[in-house]
């Protein structure tokens, strides 16, 4: 029972997701709304639901199978893949290092903001 609780909350979120996104024409992916909605719910709440933690590691097990897909692409159109390997390369070192340089000064910002000492009325 646990199991139908759980995936009935993630594909009742995803549902939101894209109800909201087509109604809205919105350029965001319903289920990437869902997972918003879920995580907004989530927050909320303060906790996973045992049966929604069940069914997010069900999931996890068989997350590999999610790569096959990509992968057939990948073969699919190495032929184009090659002939514009330098501006994938290019593009994923700048996306990448980009991804850090933020997640590190964001991560500096707020580690100064949590730890500094908080100055007491007298």
């Amino acid at each position: 029972m646990a199991l139908i609780i759980g995936m009935s909350v993630l594909l009742g979120c995803q549902f939101l997701g894209e109800v909201i996104s087509r109604a809205l024409s919105l350029p965001v992916p319903g289920p990437v709304l869902g997972m918003l909605i879920l995580l907004i719910g989530l927050t909320i709440r303060g906790s996973v639901p045992q049966s929604l933690r069940t069914m997010g590691e069900g999931l996890l097990k068989y997350l590999t199978l999610l790569f096959v897909p990509a992968g057939v692409g990948l073969i699919q159109h190495f032929g184009l893949i090659s002939r514009e390997i330098w501006i994938l390369a290019i593009t994923l070192i700048v996306s990448t290092s980009l991804t850090i340089l933020v997640t590190s000064q964001t991560l500096q910002r707020v580690a100064r903001k949590e730890f500094q000492p908080k100055e007491r009325d007298t």
